[in-house]
């Protein structure tokens, strides 16, 4: 693979950082912008984007609609060629010990299993039912150097309902028992993802197609759920940012709890540590993406070396 060459810096294959994203894409309106902004980070080797389920609440087909609306935000890209997409589960585990097999899942263990020393980052923007089900479907990647990026969880101590986490209660035991290195943003660190209308129109709206279609799907949810609000929280963005930067927030090493039927954290103490971050940069994650993504039309939209 030859040197990767975008925004004008050079990054040699052996200094990128290996990255799958795995979304729920279509559940709100904030996993459109970290998926754009894992697609537009030059320091990352992208080998995938894992569509996955959200549940039953609000469709049927959740899976599928996470995997349209990432599809249609390449294609605002003009990228639906340069990167691979595979679907994730359709639903959830039935227990701790049955996986869904899918291909997002096989993805995985394919890229966990390659002769490359460098750590293997999955950013999980939603479930972790693919990672769960990979580790059950091949137990040898427990020990291949994954680094599971997990947005989810309620706030520490106690925890309590958080909705990625509702999604698999099974997988996320099966995540927390295992040896996999575990990076955890719980719900009160990813809350503080703020960001107002007014500085997304500014600086994501005038972006091409993409950047139009980011403000306007995100004005449009939020008119339906939270009618009043002049903001919203980029919750999934810090997937990102930590993986730039390890140091791009405050965090702590804690034995790996597990949880209970209404979310609440169990601390048994018997598990390895996860690191746990307790804040991020914010203006670090945001003004990156709004950056990258100016740039990135400046260019030409279709002008990524991959």
């Amino acid at each position: 693979m030859s040197d990767f060459t975008v925004f004008d810096v050079s990054y040699p294959p052996e200094a990128r950082q290996r990255v799958i994203v795995n979304t729920d894409a279509k559940n709100e309106a904030d996993d459109q912008y970290a998926i754009v902004h894992a697609v537009l980070t030059p320091s990352f080797e992208l080998h995938g984007i894992i569509p996955a389920h959200f549940g039953t609440g609000k469709s049927a087909t959740s899976m599928q609609d996470s995997h349209d609306e990432t599809m249609l935000l390449l294609r605002l890209m003009g990228l639906e060629d340069e990167v691979r997409v595979e679907a994730g589960a359709t639903h959830a585990m039935p227990d701790e010990s049955t996986p869904v097999d899918s291909p997002g899942a096989r993805l995985i263990i394919e890229e966990a299993m390659k002769d490359d020393d460098r750590p293997l980052h999955i950013a999980f923007y939603g479930p972790v039912t693919d990672i769960a089900s990979a580790l059950l479907l091949e137990p040898k990647i427990e020990n291949r150097g994954i680094r599971v990026i997990w947005i989810g969880g309620g706030t520490w101590p106690s925890g309590g309902r958080e909705f990625n986490l509702s999604n698999d209660i099974h997988a996320a035991n099966v995540v927390m028992k295992s040896n996999l290195e575990v990076w955890q943003v719980p719900r009160s660190t990813y809350r503080t993802m703020g960001v107002t209308y007014a500085e997304l129109i500014e600086k994501v709206y005038p972006q091409g197609e993409i950047g139009k279609y980011l403000v306007e799907q995100l004005l449009e949810h939020n008119a339906k759920m939270n009618p009043g609000m002049e903001y919203r929280s980029l919750g999934d963005s810090p997937c990102i940012g930590i993986i730039m930067d390890p140091e791009c927030g405050r965090f702590s090493w804690r034995p790996a709890p597990t949880f209970d039927a209404q979310m609440h954290y169990i601390h048994s103490g018997q598990y390895r540590p996860i690191r746990v971050y307790e804040n991020v940069n914010t203006r670090f994650i945001h003004e990156d993406l709004f950056a990258k993504l100016a740039q990135f039309i400046r260019r030409g939209s279709r002008n990524l070396d991959r």
